[in-house]
């Protein structure tokens, strides 16, 4: 198992209802992190600014997923929103049909 370098922190319960997430874009983000960065993933997809959360989902089920970096190195963040792996890439962008964008 590989391992992600950080600590992932869900900063409420996810609301598990029917609503899925927007698919923001189908493949990963890659960010440039460093030691200290303290990030909030977006999880519903609305954001404008992706990877990251702008408080889009404000109404909805979603709430952020708040990323700490724990040293330098690039990170490819999910930017389909439904990886099984939060907030990083598992390639689940590639089993997505398109009439879900």
């Amino acid at each position: 198992m590989m391992q992600q370098h950080c600590n992932v922190l869900y900063t409420q319960e996810q609301d598990m209802s029917m609503e899925e997430p927007k698919i923001a874009v189908p493949h990963s983000i890659k960010v440039q992190v460093k030691p200290g960065d303290i990030l909030l993933w977006c999880t519903c997809g609305r954001s404008d600014t992706q990877p990251f959360c702008d408080n889009s989902h404000i109404g909805t089920g979603f709430s952020p997923i708040e990323y700490h970096a724990t040293e330098e190195r690039i990170v490819s963040f999910c930017g389909c929103k439904h990886s099984h792996n939060k907030p990083f890439c598992d390639g689940s962008h590639k089993t997505l049909e398109a009439s879900n964008k």
